[in-house]
């Protein structure tokens, strides 16, 4: 098949790819000339594991393509693909803008019928909108041709979405003309092995929805035991048996049950948001949201509390070491991130910052830039996770790197200043930690050290 792909953000990209990879024939347009000049030499803009591989290799069969040229990109495939990004607008809502706008532009171009695909993350109405949108530019043109549009929300995690795309679990299509099931069972069976080909066709505001759904239950899950490892702090019980004991019931299953330092990323905040905007608009409360976001909010800052307390309120002139600064391990985004809040509350409180991260460090600088309002700013990179240490007061874990899972502990403790470690990852065992000597501060387990302060 011939497709087109409007947008190489990570969604646009790595289906195109995906796509391509599958052997069809894929031309992926956007407006950022430098974007689009890197992946023609076979470079990825973004870090995800095993992307840049596939990139070269299907520029090389000639089987994908980058251009700039919108015209091009409408008129040389019958089926467009919509992957655009839909920022959160100032009130939470979705910002389409960039998917209407690129509505405009195919009605702008058409040239022959066309099925739309709408991949960006969009509220329930936004395909109708897209139709709508294309029919008037034709209007305005003095064209006619069959217009259809259809909902194809992605599941995507980033760090395995290679995997997620080529081997995906379900596949959801919304859509209203019924004859078009078969183009998109052609499109994906390729994707599932045979006896098990989850593609589900259902109307378009089912489709649009499901998207939300899914993220804002799997948000939900881990604000939830967010909550229950506060109460373990209280009770001296440990969130990692509670998890355990829970995550064995067949109706709850394990995924999402890890308390830590609080949920980021690109989709979870932004969608909790989106959905809770989306009741809004009529009239509906969701309470059950309203909690999982604040709940959220308050995990972070019940784990910078935590820091404080025990240097008993006096940050200033203390230097503190930050291992992760992505929003998950994989990848090299920072929209959302915990590392983010933790830091511009350290550096608040006259505090300095020694951070290292394996992907994300160059998008951090660039975050906070050279000044932390009026004050200098006083965060240092390090190229080496161990160096970052020299100093310290105390060692943060923020991201779970697997480089970070079984550290040399020895080297940890005579480099830091003090040894103390707050993890709010949960990636280490506390009796290990007390047993090493360590003042370890989990979530949702007894800590292994019970002053406010090293003298």
């Amino acid at each position: 098949m011939k497709i087109s792909i409007f947008g190489v953000g990570y969604v646009g990209l790595v289906t195109g790819v995906c796509f391509a990879e599958m052997g069809n024939t894929v031309m992926c347009c956007d407006i950022d000339q430098k974007k689009v000049d890197l992946l023609k030499r076979g470079q990825s803009p973004i870090y995800e594991p095993g992307l840049s591989e596939l990139i070269e290799s299907n520029l090389y069969a000639k089987r994908l393509m980058f251009t700039t040229e919108i015209e091009t990109t409408v008129m040389s495939a019958s089926m467009i693909f919509i992957a655009v990004g839909t920022p959160s607008d100032v009130d939470g809502s979705s910002d389409l803008k960039y998917v209407l706008s690129v509505a405009k532009s195919i009605g702008h171009f058409i040239n022959e019928d066309k099925v739309i695909i709408v991949k960006s993350t969009v509220p329930v109405g936004t395909c109708l909108k897209v139709k709508e949108q294309v029919l008037e530019s034709m209007k305005a043109r003095g064209v006619s041709y069959q217009v259809d549009v259809v909902s194809n929300p992605e599941f995507l995690k980033e760090g395995s979405a290679i995997n997620d795309c080529l081997r995906p679990n379900r596949v959801v299509i919304g859509l209203e003309n019924k004859n078009l099931k078969e183009l998109f069972l052609q499109l994906y069976s390729p994707f599932f092995p045979k006896e098990n080909q989850a593609i589900y066709f259902m109307d378009l505001a089912s489709s649009e929805l499901t998207k939300y759904a899914a993220n804002a239950m799997l948000a939900t899950r881990i604000s939830f035991m967010n909550e229950i490892s506060r109460l373990c702090e209280q009770v001296d019980a440990n969130i990692e048996s509670v998890r355990l004991g829970i995550g064995s019931d067949p109706r709850i299953g394990s995924q999402f049950l890890y308390a830590g330092i609080g949920y980021g990323g690109s989709c979870f905040p932004k969608d909790v948001r989106a959905l809770l905007k989306t009741a809004a608009s009529y009239d509906l409360s969701f309470e059950l949201l309203q909690a999982v976001e604040l709940i959220n909010q308050k995990q972070r800052h019940h784990f910078t509390k935590r820091i404080l307390s025990f240097f008993e309120g006096d940050l200033k002139g203390k230097t503190f070491t930050i291992w992760g600064l992505a929003f998950k391990p994989g990848t090299d985004d920072i929209r959302e991130a915990p590392s983010l809040d933790v830091i511009s509350f350290l550096l608040e409180r006259g505090a300095k910052i020694q951070a290292f991260d394996p992907e994300a460090m160059i998008h951090v600088q660039r975050h906070f830039g050279n000044k932390f309002f009026d004050r200098e700013l006083h965060i240092k990179y390090y190229e080496d996770q161990y160096e970052a240490l020299a100093g310290a007061s105390c060692l943060i874990v923020v991201t779970e790197w697997k480089s970070f899972r079984q550290p040399d502990f020895e080297r940890i403790k005579k480099t830091l200043d003090t040894p103390v470690i707050f993890d709010g990852r949960n990636i280490y065992d506390s009796q290990q930690m007390k047993e090493k000597g360590f003042h370890y501060f989990p979530v949702g387990k007894k800590i292994t050290s019970i002053k406010s302060r090293l003298g």
